[in-house]
């Protein structure tokens, strides 16, 4: 580890929660990483979790009891958990299991772990560890979009090969990657945790407008052409905008969602409808996201009147001309009016190359990539999973890359919100420097 990991952590009080998975032996060095940081750990095992490793071998690392017991008769007879919870700035849960996860959602105290996070109100970590299936069922996304609304940070969880012989998302992310992650919601809320209402990153002073959903370019008065987008990671990504006090504008194609709360909304059909919004919202934003899956191609003549099938041809044949570019057009826009613009791809295969060709060709900012090919995942899903990429500054030595697993579109979109809002950070910070202007 760095020392600015050594620095970040000391002295910070870390409940470590560990629950019932085999991903638990992974636990003991977690604690390990966490004292040698400098943090104070304390350890609160489930019952489960004993099964997998032992009370001895946290005590042994952390140098502090671990309490397993929800009814200790020693502990309580000053009202031990409660003094736990008030103890505690930081409670971490890794790993956290799926039935963990549903009894935190409902807001269920029946044992020493759960009574502890309900009696807590400063900042909530977990490390979700469980079976692929089990990641990917409505039940257990739902209770991690729940969750998240409560205050709790997700940290994963990672993909790959699972112990039970499965591949897939599910994995508890490695004890150095949740150390890590712990350092930036540190270092975003300031040097201590100051409470599960605070955001990683806040937007409080930012104008941030998206596009969402599909275009329709009309053919005659009752057919057009389109795509499958839903519109779910467009309004995802406004929603965790204004979560962080963003003033939000979502300019959205036809789609059967709901606004979210707060969020302004503007209605468009066509792709150049959307280009004529976007152009007046982009004058006056800081970050434009274009998420929207904007048709590349539009009927050159739209007929008066509906295009009748002839008996005599068994084929159509209709001349398409190109739609305009707008992220491009967004990104190419006059400099001192530009805003931080981060554009998306959805690939089928050699996704990074694409993206990259796409971030530099079309001079984005930062670029989503998404592989529309797995299954489960992209247009018409609740989950998704993406690759971040992102232009360096001048004191950068190359490009960022992020690479975020499978998960619920709501986590992808507050993860890529926060992004966005520290490369504008970044970039703000960077051409403010008086070593970096042009003479």
């Amino acid at each position: 580890m760095s020392q600015r990991t050594h620095a970040s952590l000391i002295g910070t009080r870390i409940l470590l929660g560990i629950s019932g998975g085999i991903a638990a032996y992974k636990s003991a060095h977690l604690a390990r990483l966490l004292k040698k940081a400098g943090a104070e750990v304390r350890v609160v095992m489930t019952e489960g979790a004993q099964a997998f490793i032992t009370p001895l071998t946290l005590q042994a690392l952390t140098g502090e009891q671990v309490r397993t017991s929800l009814l200790d008769p020693e502990a309580e007879a000053g009202m031990g958990h409660i003094e736990l919870a008030r103890w505690a700035e930081l409670i971490l849960i890794a790993p956290a299991t799926a039935d963990l996860m549903a009894r935190l959602a409902q807001g269920q105290a029946d044992d020493l772990l759960t009574t502890l996070c309900l009696a807590n109100d400063a900042l909530w970590c977990m490390a979700p560890a469980m079976n692929q299936a089990m990641w990917r069922h409505p039940a257990t996304l739902e209770n991690a979009r729940r969750l998240e609304k409560y205050g709790w940070h997700l940290l994963g969880p990672d993909a790959g090969d699972q112990a039970c012989g499965d591949v897939g998302p599910g994995r508890m992310l490695e004890p150095e990657a949740i150390v890590n992650e712990l350092l930036d919601r540190l270092t975003d809320t300031g040097s201590k945790p100051s409470g599960l209402a605070q955001h990683a990153t806040d937007a409080a002073e930012l104008t941030i407008t998206i596009t969402a959903g599909p275009t329709r370019e009309p053919l005659d008065p009752v057919r057009y052409l389109s795509n499958h987008s839903s519109g779910k990671m467009g309004y995802a990504l406004a929603q965790a905008a204004v979560e962080r006090g963003a003033r939000v504008r979502l300019i959205s194609g036809p789609v059967a969602l709901e606004t979210p709360p707060g969020v302004e909304r503007v209605d468009v059909e066509s792709a150049l409808e959307m280009l004529e919004a976007a152009q007046k919202a982009a004058v006056d934003s800081d970050i434009f996201i274009g998420c929207a899956a904007v048709a590349d191609y539009r009927a050159e003549q739209i007929a008066e009147h509906k295009i009748k099938k002839s008996s005599d041809e068994d084929a159509l044949t209709l001349r398409l001309v190109k739609n305009p570019d707008i992220i491009a057009t967004i990104a190419q826009s006059a400099v001192d009016s530009r805003p931080f613009v981060v554009g998306f791809a959805a690939e089928t295969r050699d996704l990074e190359r694409y993206a990259l060709d796409k971030l530099t060709r079309k001079q984005l900012d930062m670029i989503v990539a998404n592989d529309v090919g797995r299954p489960g995942l992209g247009f018409g899903a609740d989950e998704n999973a993406a690759l971040l990429l992102w232009r360096g500054t001048e004191n950068e030595a190359a490009p960022g890359r992020l690479e975020l697993s499978p998960q619920p579109k709501t986590m992808l979109a507050a993860k890529i919100i926060d992004t966005a809002i520290k490369r504008l950070s970044a970039t703000d910070e960077q051409s403010s420097c008086p070593s970096s202007q042009v003479t």
